[in-house]
């Protein structure tokens, strides 16, 4: 399979996460949003590593999601706090937090 299939499938992946992110005001929808657009890029970034013939894309990738399961557990406890606190995860709920 040609690599510019896979990047035409994650510029698709990227694209369908902004539009959620840029449209949805539900907090656990715009974070798996988030998390769909972090996999596209790392869809792009392992198929350039092949398309070149070295590691380093591949290695990158493992890292990102390194970083996104951490994401993952800050970003969830945002969310519950926001949730036992107001009731609803609305993004637009979200600057009543402060202090």
């Amino acid at each position: 399979m040609n690599p510019v299939n896979y990047i035409y499938l994650a510029a698709l992946l990227f694209t369908i996460g902004a539009t959620g992110v840029l449209i949805r005001r539900n907090a656990i929808v715009v974070f798996m949003c988030i998390e769909l657009m972090l996999n596209a890029c790392n869809l792009t970034l392992v198929a350039f590593s092949r398309m070149h013939g070295n590691l380093d894309g591949q290695i990158i990738a493992f890292f990102t999601m390194v970083v996104a399961a951490a994401e993952v557990v800050v970003g969830l406890a945002i969310i519950v706090s926001l949730f036992r606190s107001r009731h609803s995860a609305s993004v637009d709920d979200a600057s009543l937090m402060k202090l």
